[in-house]
Formats: structure tokens, C-alpha cells, sequence
């Protein structure tokens, strides 16, 4: 018989690995629901068929998102958050050329790695974004207008060419994200089934030339 005796973990411990926990467990139910909302559209989607996706009984999905509508909108406010992180790099203590850089390199890298969750934010915007419009005129737009200084003092400096820094975010969304939104075309025209590391690697140095270039950055 074992001497040992099993404490109790303390109330620190067990508070730090149910959080844990349950952001993994989040993270797991947004996954499946990008899979899901992604093919399906909001209307289309079930809660039992992202249960499914994710491999948690229906009830354990309802504990952390009650409605169809919340998990909807977190997958959206997910896929803006990790998105707009990464205008971080744009800021004047950095030159245009790898601001830029770093930031159409991320969002091809996002692209990459979640393209569903691309899929069910342009699939939002084409409805006329119902769920995350205030969002897109108050905090998107506040951002957007941060990052556009920035890119006004780089073009008054001399470092980059007079481009408007409105148009160049749209074309670098547009340019970016159509590798997942639209990425059936890319592979009917590529001939490919899927688009692998390497399509991925060989359009991204593809974007940052053709983009730098067009910014007057050599």
C-alpha cells in the first residue's frame, strides 16, 4: 500500500487548468464550426453537425455556446482578431518595406492555416455582414485609419510611392484571402487538387514582389 498522499490541487491550479481547458475546448468547437459554417452557410449549419465535427456530445457544446448565433459570431470575431493582429508590425518604427512584407507574409500564412474560417467571413460580407457590420464600421475601420497614417508618413518621407493606404489594404485582402475564398478555382486552374505548402510558398514570394513593386519599394 502506497504511503503517498494525493493533496488537493490548490484553488490557483485548478482555476489556471479549467481555463485551460476550456479554451481548449473552444478551440476545438470553433474549428469544427468554421468546417461546418464554411460549407454549409449559417442557415444550412447545425449545432449537432458541428458537435460531430468536433467530437463533443451536443450538450457540452450548448455549455459553451448556447446558440448557433454566439458561435457564429465568436468564429467571426476570431477569424477579425487573428486578422488584425497583424497590422501590429505596421507602425513607425518600422520601414515599409518589412512592415509590408511581414504583413501580406501573415496573411497568406492565415490563409494557409484557416481557410474556412476566411470562407465563413467573406460568406458574411457577401450577405451584407448582419452579424459583424458594427464591427467593421467602428473598430475595423478605427484601425484602418491608424495604420493609414503610418503609411502616409512612409509615402511623405520619400520611402515608398503616393499610393492610397485604403486601396492598398483592400488589394492586399483581396489579393491574400483569395487563395482560401476562392480556392477550388485556384487549384482548376492550377491543375491541382489542393493547394499544398509549396503553391502556398510560390504565391506568397509571388504577392510581396508584385505588391512591394507596386508600392515603389524595391
Amino acid at each position: 500500500m502506497s504511503n503517498t498522499v494525493s493533496m488537493p490541487a490548490a484553488p490557483d491550479a485548478a482555476r489556471e487548468t479549467g481555463g485551460r481547458i476550456r479554451q481548449e475546448n473552444e478551440a476545438l468547437i470553433m474549428r469544427a464550426a468554421e468546417h461546418v459554417f464554411a460549407r454549409a452557410g449559417f442557415a444550412g449549419a447545425t449545432m449537432a453537425e458541428i458537435a460531430l465535427r468536433a467530437g463533443v456530445p451536443k450538450s457540452n457544446l450548448h455549455y459553451y455556446f448556447r446558440t448557433k448565433q454566439a458561435l457564429y459570431r465568436a468564429v467571426l470575431a476570431h477569424t477579425l482578431q487573428l486578422w488584425l493582429a497583424e497590422t501590429d508590425i505596421i507602425t513607425a518604427d518600422h520601414g515599409p518595406r518589412m512592415a509590408l512584407e511581414q504583413y501580406i507574409r501573415a496573411k497568406m500564412r492565415l490563409s494557409e492555416s484557416h481557410p474556412d474560417a476566411s470562407r465563413v467571413f467573406a460568406n458574411e460580407l457577401l450577405h451584407g455582414a448582419p452579424e459583424i457590420g458594427g464591427v467593421l464600421r467602428e473598430a475595423l475601420r478605427e484601425l484602418v485609419a491608424r495604420k493609414a497614417v503610418v503609411i502616409q508618413q512612409w509615402i511623405a518621407s520619400g520611402q515608398m510611392a503616393a499610393v492610397d493606404p485604403h486601396h492598398l489594404f483592400f488589394t492586399i485582402w483581396a489579393a491574400t484571402q483569395t487563395y482560401a475564398d476562392f480556392e477550388a478555382q485556384v487549384c482548376a486552374v492550377l491543375g491541382l487538387a489542393e493547394l499544398d505548402a509549396r503553391t502556398f510558398d510560390d504565391a506568397t514570394e509571388h504577392l510581396v514582389a508584385l505588391l512591394l513593386r507596386g508600392c515603389g519599394i524595391e
